[in-house]
């Protein structure tokens, strides 16, 4: 028998402004994550046909294989018929996304760069031998059995004794092949002057401009409602940049014969993304920074970010992460651990089939037979607002955020080995998720986005935790699903792309399923949990919320609860009441126009992203002080120096 509730308006601490979530964007294997396409690619099978093609033109466009002007679309510079083109080449685009072979777009996996130590010595070995070389390239401190012979400033000749150590260019082939990749033909780099920005940093302005332009709303108008510092912008990235141009550029450029540039470092830190949203498409003055939890990341910005609303500090707010961790570097780095899905592990995984090479789309697979994860790259993001600026503005209501828990492992023998911690935020975002929609919703209505890596570790451990807390809660058949066995692992994207793809389900009835996994592991926990090895078509007010579980290494674990626009709406109309929910419906419709024309434009042209480079930058001279308010030029309203005092009862009188 379950202990009575107390009712959430009885609580003692009742946090009434609730963070609605108002817009969505990004870009992820599975193509642009607003307007549900992203989505849209994960059901396509399940879709009507008039979807169908919608999501291949939308595709088409985002990779450059069409383009529109005044006398109709056309394909690399020939003209074509629309559904003539979409029906011929709908193999090719579906071929194009998700989870495949890695393509050498970014690096060839055949022929991976490396330094081969060797010893050069004499044919006898008791002899010296000479060598000459540019006197540029005399080394400044010489080895010890190096002697100059001869140096005109020019060339030098040099004698050594017992050998001389090299560094010789070498090759070899990644073992791992598979990568949820984003879309063949995507290049974000191009559609604005990216300036050698690393990938992860491209992938954020191109994301981040996705979910504004998907908004409705105009920014500046968003920003005379609102005070400069009544704004957040929570986003990073878990592993940092460690492409070329950031990290892993700064950290070897010197072993290949290279200087270190004077963007790798900074460009290089975790935060950046939300750096750059802020510096260069939104010119905010708010709240900023990240909050890293491994492969938890998002739901830890999620947290932040509602944490802002509840307690009414902010009312809005941009969360996301940006992800690119498709490097040689990375990739060998994690199959050393043995936590990537290799080919070699693939093609024993399915020897039963009689394969001659990897099934490198199926790489990952959730709670089925496993060897490992895949890693994948994803940016994405998310508008918050609170409810009251959501309902003045008529903001579209894609869901809210009820809650995000987070709490570590305690000890720990590996840190990357689970541990208890998952227990308590999968267990709180349920009784968090039962306080607002009741038992038998949460018993018969909501469903879970498990963290699904594909490892024999995660699928004993996670399937093992829902499964006692589904029994604790008296829920007998809570459908499951893995959205990685689609994507991969995009780290501290991940569950952000678990949030866009959940939205989708909320629009368009469809529960995406396991497709990878053919059956369960028999070592996989089943009471009161529905593995969805197949796509399960619920209806689109049949779910009333939704349980998003990520963890990560070192004990990162964080769960969330998320509600339904449905469930949204009818807790605004209890707040605000029916006629300023009937206003927000007349508000609402101009947004959603607005909407559909960034929607319509992204069908027929590559969209160019927000990039605000040197614009209006402000200075000493933009800053000024009147009574209580501190006034920045160009922004509505003033700051609020006249604080409250938060501790009246600790001073002294």
């Amino acid at each position: 028998m379950l202990a009575s509730i107390t009712p959430l308006e009885d609580q003692p601490f009742f946090m009434s402004h609730l963070p609605v979530i108002v817009s969505f964007g990004g870009i992820s294997p599975a193509g642009r994550s607003s307007f549900h396409y992203g989505y849209s690619r994960l059901v396509y099978t399940k879709l009507p046909r008039k979807d169908q093609l919608n999501t291949l033109q939308n595709l088409a466009v985002l990779t450059g294989q069409l383009s529109w002007d005044n006398s109709g679309f056309s394909s690399h510079g020939q003209a074509v018929e629309l559904n003539t083109f979409l029906h011929e080449n709908e193999q090719k685009l579906l071929d194009s996304t998700l989870i495949r072979k890695l393509e050498n777009n970014l690096f060839d996996p055949q022929r991976l760069l490396m330094q081969n130590k060797i010893t050069l010595t004499a044919a006898n070995a008791a002899d010296s031998f000479e060598f000459s070389l540019p006197s540029r390239k005399l080394p400044a401190v010489l080895p010890d059995n190096w002697i100059v012979v001869e140096n005109d400033g020019i060339n030098c000749r040099v004698s050594a004794n017992g050998g001389v150590e090299l560094l010789i260019k070498d090759y070899f082939q990644s073992p791992v092949n598979s990568a949820g990749q984003l879309p063949t033909g995507f290049a974000p780099a191009a559609l604005y002057p990216s300036r050698n920005h690393p990938r992860g940093l491209q992938m954020s302005i191109y994301g981040a401009s996705d979910a504004l332009y998907a908004l409705g709303l105009d920014w500046d108008h968003i920003c005379s409602k609102v005070a400069p510092d009544q704004i957040s912008v929570y986003a990073g990235s878990s592993m940092s940049q460690l492409d070329y141009d950031g990290y892993g550029g700064l950290l070897k450029a010197r072993l290949l014969g290279k200087r270190p540039t004077s963007k790798q470092l900074p460009l290089g830190f975790a935060e950046m993304p939300a750096d750059f949203i802020n510096a260069y498409m939104l010119g905010n003055i708010g709240n900023t920074g990240t909050n890293l939890g491994a492969c938890a990341s998002f739901h830890y910005n999620l947290q932040q970010g509602i944490r802002d609303i509840q307690r009414g500090s902010h009312r809005v707010v941009i969360v996301g992460c940006s992800e690119a961790p498709i490097t040689p570097e990375v990739i060998e780095a994690f199959a050393n651990m043995g936590a990537l899905a290799d080919d070699a592990a693939l093609l024993e995984l399915d020897k039963d089939l009689g394969l001659s090479s990897p099934d490198h789309r199926r790489a990952c697979r959730p709670f089925g037979n496993n060897v490992g994860f895949t890693l994948a790259e994803s940016a994405q993001f998310v508008v918050l607002f609170d409810d009251v600026l959501a309902v003045e503005l008529g903001a579209t209501i894609y869901g809210a955020v009820n809650d995000v828990f987070i709490n570590a492992d305690g000890f720990k023998k590996s840190i990357a080995s689970p541990g208890v911690g998952n227990y308590l935020t999968a267990a709180k975002a349920a009784a968090a998720t039962r306080v607002l929609v009741g038992e038998n919703s949460l018993r018969h209505r909501t469903f879970v986005q498990m963290h699904g890596t594909g490892t024999p570790q995660n699928r004993l451990t996670e399937s093992a935790i829902f499964s006692k807390v589904a029994q604790h809660f008296g829920i007998e058949h809570w459908p499951v699903t893995a959205i990685k066995s689609y994507l991969g692992h995009s780290i501290a994207s991940s569950g952000a792309d678990q949030l866009v793809m959940t939205l989708g389900v909320w629009q368009h009835g469809i529960i995406p399923g396991i497709l990878t996994t053919d059956k369960l592991a028999d070592d996989v926990s089943t009471n009161g949990l529905e593995f969805l090895l197949a796509h399960k078509e619920v209806g689109v007010d049949a779910m009333d919320a939704a349980i998003l579980n990520s963890k990560g290494f070192g004990g990162n674990n964080a769960t969330a609860s998320v509600l339904s626009p449905a469930i949204t709406k009818r807790m605004l109309e209890t707040k605000h009441g029916k006629g300023s929910m009937q206003s927000w419906k007349a508000a609402n419709e101009k947004v959603q126009e607005t909407a559909a024309l960034y929607q319509q434009k992204t069908n027929h042209e590559q969209i160019t992203p927000i990039y605000r480079f040197d614009h209006d930058v402000k200075t000493d001279a933009d800053v000024s002080f009147r009574d209580e308010l501190l006034k920045v030029r160009g922004y509505a309203g003033g700051i609020n120096l006249d604080l409250a005092n938060p501790y009246p009862d600790m001073i002294h009188k």
